[in-house]
């Protein structure tokens, strides 16, 4: 049965440049730093890629983000990996787990998180489990 974590965080995210100095401007490369709160005690550091196009509110962004801290009360790190896809304003949003790749305490953990942006506020909402053997 899956359980569920909720709470805010924080998120600065740097520009960084581009590997292909005459790449496009509508690329972009940013690191990301963030601060969870909640039922999900911990930080988050990783890279994100974007493209924009000429159509307005058309872009996409992947990231790989390696979130270390607490889990309801377990201690360990986990990757997310994030595809954001926006329609001319319409968002679709994936967030899962890499799979295996919890440590410590989170070794086997699975799920998915959403994220909502409120007034200019993140929160999440996770919903994962862990694999039988652990």
């Amino acid at each position: 049965m899956p359980a569920h974590a909720t709470g805010a965080f924080d998120v600065k995210l740097t520009p960084e440049a581009l590997a292909d100095k005459a790449a496009d401007a509508k690329l972009g490369r940013m690191s990301v730093d963030k601060q969870y709160r909640g039922e999900l005690e911990a930080t988050g550091k990783g890279e994100m890629l974007t493209a924009s196009t000429s159509v307005k509110g058309s872009q996409v962004y992947v990231a790989i983000e390696r979130v270390t801290g607490t889990l309801q009360g377990r201690k360990g790190s986990f990757v997310l990996h994030h595809t954001g896809v926006i329609t001319r304003g319409t968002p679709e949003l994936k967030i899962t787990v890499v799979p295996d790749s919890g440590t410590g305490q989170l070794t086997g953990l699975t799920g998915t998180m959403m994220i909502k942006i409120a007034d200019g506020k993140h929160s999440y909402d996770f919903e994962y489990m862990f694999a039988e053997n652990q």
